[in-house]
């Protein structure tokens, strides 16, 4: 009754923000995301411990933190049969809490782990409805590659589907701004700005372009809704009540530098999820030139492509 399982974070493509349903975290509109290869999730957890645990990175896990990874546990013993504790121990081998999607990899690898050590044999969409539990993104870093969490109107249907696999390839290189945020926050205070409801209108129109340049496999123009939808999701961020500014200075300073890059002709976009850090989006045969213009700026990155789904692997943490 034990399991390992891996999971790779996502760089938000076109993001949620703001919950329906905060229990089951079901989202006002589809979202698009794309996994972020070599970046990993790892999580060992195994069933007949002593008593509930959880460690990350080496801290253990209390309050809140503990209760979304009892929210993603509980659903699986409950369709286990299970009653016998758990110990879970997880490892990031990136920085969490700096807006790299760490949450939807670590509950992707939570929930695919889970249910091979309770004896689950489920898909990975089923799977994806079980770590939505935990995080909303996790759903997206469970099928991996470019995929699509279909908002639902319950349970049921809230879940992932992939819309391209690994074969389509993407330059992304993460500009590093760490500055501590707490994407919870983000979402509660999404409702109050008051252009929240005009994004939502705008959703629907937004996800599918995207979905089409997926599907037809057009690199560029996933950067440049991607780049778009960035804006229009910190607008929201920062006009809510909390009136919540993510950005840092270097923020500023890779976003002017990628702009500078277009209007020379390299085919550079930002993308933001809720946080400072940065992806820069290119082809992938320009990615080695983005970097070396960021790296210029005297900021960390960290070169990335798209990584696949969520998996079963043998090398356990404990």
């Amino acid at each position: 009754m034990k399991a390992t399982a891996t999971a790779h974070p996502i760089q938000g493509l076109v993001k949620y923000h703001g919950l329906s349903d905060a229990v089951l975290r079901l989202p006002f509109h589809d979202s698009i995301s794309v996994c972020t290869a070599p970046l990993t999730t790892r999580t060992t957890i195994e069933f007949g411990a002593p008593a509930d645990s959880a460690v990350l990175d080496g801290r253990p896990l209390t309050g809140h933190e503990m209760e979304r990874v009892l929210a993603v546990v509980d659903e699986v013993r409950r369709r286990a049969g299970l009653r016998e504790p758990f110990r879970m121990v997880s490892v990031n081998d990136f920085p969490s809490n700096v807006g790299l999607g760490a949450s939807a990899s670590g509950f992707a690898a939570l929930a695919l782990a889970a249910c091979e050590a309770a004896g689950l044999r489920l898909g990975l969409e089923e799977v994806s409805r079980i770590a939505r539990r935990g995080a909303g993104s996790a759903t997206r870093a469970v099928t991996g590659g470019f995929s699509k969490w279909k908002m639902g109107i319950a349970d049921e249907d809230s879940y992932a589907v992939q819309l391209a696999g690994e074969d389509l390839r993407m330059g992304i290189i993460v500009a590093l701004v760490p500055a501590f945020k707490q994407t919870e926050d983000a979402h509660r205070e999404a409702l109050t700005s008051p252009f929240f409801h005009a994004r939502l209108a705008e959703m629907p129109r937004m996800v599918a372009e995207m979905e089409l340049a997926i599907r037809t496999r057009d690199i560029g123009r996933i950067c440049a809704l991607a780049e778009r939808d960035t804006l229009m999701l910190h607008g929201i961020t920062m006009t809510g009540s909390a009136e919540l500014v993510l950005w840092r200075p270097e923020t500023l300073r890779v976003i002017l530098a990628v702009r500078k890059m277009r209007e020379e002709g390299v085919p550079a976009f930002f993308s933001i999820d809720t946080g400072a850090t940065v992806y820069a989006n290119t082809l992938p045969e320009r990615a080695t030139e983005v970097q070396t213009r960021i790296e210029a700026l005297g900021i960390e990155t960290i070169p990335c492509g798209v990584g696949g789904p969520a998996r079963v692997v043998d090398d356990h943490l404990f």
